[in-house]
């Protein structure tokens, strides 16, 4: 069977001595594992760039259900990144979110709304000149609502703590360790209410930046437990510092 689909390159790795193995997330199949034959090879060198993460693909390949691993019959670019890979601290983040959706996004189900957040999101960091230091926070406070544990908006000023463990804001630390002092609580606050241009307003120091990121990706390993390390993660901070 032919699935004919749009798809955003996660990641991929080396097989045989031609090809790749690519994990990709569909519009129509989510999360799926495609080889693609003879990518190594010298005449295939224009097309390997086409798979590095946030290149967004239209694919052609062939099902079957019994195979983990599907394969790929054609492709041709769909949204080209182009600007993102021309700029290094761009393409730091494009790494780091790649790596964050490659561990989160596991089902083999379509998501309409989830699909055209994530292309959305890498058509904005690709066409976006400047102020996008905070692009990486905003990036992952909007997932966390299609992934169904966005905190509620904090309602009430005196609500000055965020309570990872239980994705809300309240007036008092909690009993347990898992919550954001007063200061972090506060830009998160503005992060999960804010859409990407807003974000750009939000001021913030190189280390405390850092300090909302470590917290954010810290909410999201409590309500992900099997998320994994984000390898890219001390590149990103060094690089926004």
């Amino acid at each position: 069977m032919l699935h004919k689909t749009k798809a955003i390159i996660l990641h991929h790795i080396k097989y045989s001595d031609s090809g790749i193995i690519v994990q990709v997330y569909t519009r129509d199949y989510g999360r799926q594992s495609l080889m693609v034959r003879g990518m190594r090879s010298r005449k295939s060198g224009k097309h390997n760039v086409l798979f590095q993460p946030m290149f967004i693909l239209d694919m052609i390949y062939y099902y079957k259900e019994s195979r983990s691993i599907q394969l790929l019959k054609e492709f041709s670019v769909s949204q080209s990144p182009a600007e993102i890979y021309t700029d290094v601290k761009k393409s730091c983040i494009a790494v780091f979110l790649a790596e964050i959706l490659t561990t989160v996004l596991k089902e083999e189900t379509s998501n309409h709304e989830l699909f055209d957040y994530i292309e959305g999101a890498i058509r904005y960091l690709n066409e976006c000149e400047s102020g996008y230091a905070n692009f990486h926070i905003a990036f992952l406070a909007g997932l966390s609502s299609y992934l169904g544990f966005e905190p509620g908006h904090r309602n009430l000023p005196e609500n000055k703590y965020f309570d990872l463990l239980n994705g809300n804001f309240v007036p008092v630390p909690p009993q347990h360790s898992a919550f954001a002092d007063s200061e972090i609580s506060d830009i998160l606050a503005g992060f999960f209410s804010s859409s990407f241009d807003r974000m750009r307003s939000i001021p913030l120091t190189g280390s405390l930046r850092n300090e909302v990121l470590e917290t954010i990706i810290r909410y999201f390993s409590i309500h992900l437990p099997g998320l994994k390390k984000i390898n890219s993660l001390d590149v990103l901070k060094e690089i926004f510092n």
